[in-house]
């Protein structure tokens, strides 16, 4: 049984009460229906009894939050990290991998059949991370002078917000940051380094960065620790103090010999983007070497690598698999990056024809390249919809093989419709939004059937989702 109380009627502020959550839907939201109206409800799993407070009200859908919870689910675990529901750095860990992985496999098969509406086959088991936690090998932390009060804190006049701390932006809060000890999503040094920076600038007087006033020094820090043992940091700093910086990198590097590169930056932008910046190099080469198989990918402080290396690998193995390579194709990868799905791919390839927007990864591909002596590998920087014309392809040759890695827009229209044209024998889509990758899958129905799809859980912890479909010709 539920009831509808009405807060207010002239805001039209709406509470469901004691409503069972029956499914998961996606993005991290679940399910409700009440009275016929479909209720997209967050922070909540299937089995919950709670009050909804809706935000969204239309005639036949909404959408909620849960306000207070009646019973919890069956299904709920205790969060192993105490963060968990204040950073917003993970959404799911109140549910078992083992659970989160049938979700992630349900998204994939409902989106697809819902969106797409195209004959599919069976969706394969989703490929589970062997290291659920400690799985990232890039993370940025912030500092800042305001620390994010938890509720039970807020109406406690002894607690103030004024205090200089190192962690993550809360959620949907931009001006404070989460105090952060321990953060499970990074192997160690990272929680050691972070909170030694943030323990050496208080002691030392350095200013935390007020995103408001837009002033102070330590601004960010980002680190890249790789499988191969290489360490990254880049401290990003809000101002240049040359005596100061000169301080913190020594004592740093004193501290944390294990740093293999360390650079600084500074930041004097209203955003945190490192795009239009100059990281410089304080020590070590300026780079880190990172490997997937037997392939060697250098990545610098503004480089493009997917986050999780462990499963990077085993979705670039998916898409070698689905690209069923003879030796004899020519494979053309869009939306390359720095490279790395045509590298992986590029011993069973012909030749390998890279297109990517960014400038930037397109320098990063050609020595990706070199570096693993791919002689038969050509990378080419711009919009893949101008680049990828007739006489593109007809100046490198018809693909035999067509892979596809686009952001999470999707693919343009007008290049969905030159892969129509081009004809090419396979496509292999890898996506990280399942939902537009489905709007794709319905326009490229009209030449191309769909073999295969195996999803592959890059993010444990998280709602997010890679899915690689395999096309083939009719």
């Amino acid at each position: 049984m539920f009831y509808i109380c009405a807060v207010s009627r002239k805001n039209k502020k709406i509470t469901l009460e004691k409503v069972t959550i029956e499914s998961y839907a996606a993005e991290g939201k679940s399910i409700a229906r009440v009275g016929g109206k479909v209720v997209f409800v967050e922070n909540a799993v299937p089995g919950d009894v709670a009050d909804i407070f809706l935000y969204k009200n239309k005639k036949d859908w909404g959408e909620g939050f849960v306000s207070k919870y009646h019973e919890y689910s069956k299904d709920r675990i205790i969060p192993f990290c105490r963060h968990f529901g204040v950073c917003g750095g993970c959404q799911w860990q109140m549910l078992s991998y083992e659970k989160q992985l049938q979700y992630k496999q349900l998204q994939v098969a409902d989106q697809l059949k819902r969106i797409g509406k195209v004959a599919l086959p069976p969706v394969q088991t989703i490929i589970g991370a062997a290291h659920p936690v400690h799985y990232r090998n890039k993370m940025e932390y912030t500092f800042g002078n305001k620390r994010f009060l938890l509720p039970t804190e807020v109406k406690d006049e002894s607690i103030t917000s004024e205090a200089d701390v190192a962690g993550f932006h809360a959620k949907g809060v931009f001006d404070k940051v989460v105090n952060i000890d321990t953060c499970y999503l990074q192997a160690e040094p990272t929680n050691e380094i972070r909170n030694w920076i943030k323990v050496f600038g208080i002691k030392h007087g350095f200013s935390f960065y007020d995103i408001k006033q837009h002033m102070g020094f330590l601004r960010t820090v980002q680190l890249r620790i790789c499988t191969t043992g290489e360490i990254m940091v880049n401290v990003v700093l809000g101002h240049d103090d040359e005596e100061k910086r000169n301080l913190l990198l020594s004592e740093l590097l004193k501290a944390f010999p294990s740093i293999t590169t360390l650079l600084y930056t500074i930041n004097t932008k209203h955003n945190d983007s490192l795009y239009d910046l100059d990281p410089q190099v304080y020590y070590g080469k300026g780079y880190v070497i990172e490997k997937l198989e037997d392939f060697q990918f250098k990545i610098g402080p503004k480089s493009f690598f997917q986050t999780n290396t462990y499963q990077g690998e085993k979705l670039y193995q998916v898409t070698r698999d689905f690209a069923q390579l003879t030796g004899n194709e020519i494979v053309y990868d869009l939306y390359c990056g720095t490279g790395s799905i045509g590298i992986f791919v590029s011993n069973q390839a012909k030749k390998i024809i890279g297109v990517e927007t960014i400038k930037e990864a397109i320098d990063d591909a050609k020595e990706n390249a070199a570096m693993n002596n791919i002689k038969h590998g050509e990378f080419f920087a711009g919009d893949v919809i101008n680049i990828c014309t007739d006489e593109f392809f007809a100046q490198h040759g018809k693909p035999g093989v067509l892979i596809t890695d686009p952001p999470r827009a999707g693919m343009h229209e007008k290049l969905v419709k030159k892969l129509l044209e081009i004809e090419a024998p396979r496509i292999v889509y890898v996506s990280c939004n399942v939902a537009t990758q489905a709007r794709d899958l319905q326009l490229l129905n009209e030449k191309y059937v769909v073999e295969k799809i195996q999803p592959v859980d890059m993010f444990p912890h998280t709602h997010h989702i890679e899915n690689v479909a395999a096309l083939r010709l009719r």
